[in-house]
């Protein structure tokens, strides 16, 4: 991998293996390998055990892995061609409900293929291709600007601190809530991040600090239930976090555990962004109370990461993935276009 992850990017489409490429984030911190994944169920099981995630990284490879599985379509016609692309497309949504990403992606590969509906079958597929590698494209493009903007809220010297993993390992390139800090360290700046670890499956201690450190960011590694304690220390000028949806309101979700760290926020008046593309807000959403929020197996709190199982047999484990943060505790969101602060659309 070299110096850092910089240098590899967390998911793209190899087109001599007609394979759709990923960092496999499940044997990060210790073991940095990268997976060729030609079949629409190695995809999908991809996606829904983490092996890629973040809602940019989700989209792209969801896109990329659309038009996979269409490249070895066996039909003769545009009516069975778009009645498999349908199958694969719905198969690929349902691997993860709460990122708006993977299926606004996946609507873009399929809008393309019934705009191109009229060419040949081999024309369509290679449409499918240019729109995968356009998302992709985009989404370099659009973390890129992110860090931009959100390097104006900052300056030399800073303490961050920021929870689960939006940076590179979340998209191709830079990623969103860390996308001003690595953009930071390419001209010169030095910042001191915090990262919570993220229970229960440790995001920020295996992703987040081992992109951060890497980079030769000053990182801090603390327990979800340390951030009140570094926050009244005065240790965080600012706090950035990344989303997986955003309600026409405002409310945003994001990996559980950001809600709480909203609230500590407005206690000690620490300003809180959410870092996101405007394609993870969902205007369909009024609020965030629209927004479905995946529940996880629960051996991903008793044992996952143990030995032995740490917690009685026949226990009941509550285990949601992501929790929504209210507007009202929002002091903005950095997108690619700028930052928006309140009022928010109501």
């Amino acid at each position: 991998m070299g110096k850092n992850t910089l240098n590899h990017d967390t998911v793209g489409l190899d087109d001599d293996k007609n394979a759709l490429f990923i960092i496999d984030q499940t044997k990060l911190p210790n073991d940095v390998e990268i997976l060729y994944l030609t079949k629409l169920e190695d995809i999908h099981r991809a996606i829904y055990l983490l092996q890629v995630r973040g809602a940019p990284a989700i989209g792209v490879a969801a896109a990329i892995g659309l038009y996979i599985a269409a490249k070895d379509f066996d039909v003769d016609c545009w009516e069975g061609f778009y009645e498999q692309l349908k199958a694969a497309k719905n198969y690929l949504a349902s691997a993860r409900p709460t990122a708006v990403n993977l299926f606004w992606a996946l609507d873009r590969m399929e809008q393309t293929a019934v705009r191109s509906k009229t060419l040949a079958l081999c024309e369509i597929k290679k449409a499918l291709h240019d729109e995968a590698l356009r998302i992709r494209d985009e989404d370099i493009a659009v973390c890129r600007a992110i860090g931009e903007h959100g390097l104006t809220l900052l300056k030399n010297g800073d303490g961050i601190l920021t929870h689960c993993n939006a940076g590179q390992l979340a998209a191709v390139r830079y990623g969103t809530a860390l996308a001003p800090v690595h953009l930071g360290r390419e001209r010169g700046m030095n910042f001191r991040v915090f990262t919570d670890e993220t229970r229960p499956l440790l995001q920020g201690a295996r992703l987040s600090a081992f992109e951060l450190v890497a980079d030769g960011v000053d990182t801090t590694l603390i327990c979800d239930n340390m951030a009140s304690q570094v926050l009244k220390n005065g240790w965080v000028n600012i706090i950035f976090t990344g989303c997986d949806r955003v309600a026409a309101n405002g409310d945003a979700a994001n990996k559980i555990g950001t809600s709480g760290l909203a609230i500590l926020a407005k206690h000690y008046g620490v300003p809180f962004y959410v870092c996101a593309p405007f394609s993870t807000i969902d205007m369909t959403a009024k609020s965030g109370a629209d927004i479905v929020i995946e529940q996880r197996p629960p051996d991903e709190v008793t044992e996952l990461w143990y030995e032995r199982r740490m917690a009685p047999r026949g226990v009941n484990v509550y285990n949601p993935a992501f929790d929504v943060t209210d507007s009202e505790l929002i002091t903005g969101f950095v997108t690619e276009n700028g930052i928006m602060r309140p009022p928010f659309y109501k």
